[in-house]
């Protein structure tokens, strides 16, 4: 089973992916965008931490055949976050 950030819900295909704890070992849960040193690097809601995501539909979308827009996005992260470690 493919491993995703339980805070933004990006796959993490390796472990440089991973964040870090604030023992410095790899954190299996939150990416490196999202975690380091055992801390959040962003305090915020969940729908703030939607609408951040959604500013990279494009890079999500480079190696698709069929691209999603903004607003699909959006709406697919509205029903996946709430299931997410972070936000529950």
């Amino acid at each position: 089973m493919e491993k995703i950030c339980q805070s933004c819900g990006m796959p993490m295909h390796t472990t440089d992916l991973m964040g870090i704890d604030a023992n410095g070992y790899k954190n299996e849960d939150y990416c490196i965008y999202c975690y380091e040193e055992g801390e959040f690097i962003q305090d915020c809601t969940m729908e703030e931490m939607i609408e951040h995501c959604a500013d990279f539909v494009d890079e999500f979308n480079k190696d698709k055949t069929e691209p999603i827009t903004r607003d699909q996005a959006i709406a697919l992260m509205e029903a996946q976050f709430p299931t997410l470690k972070r936000w529950r």
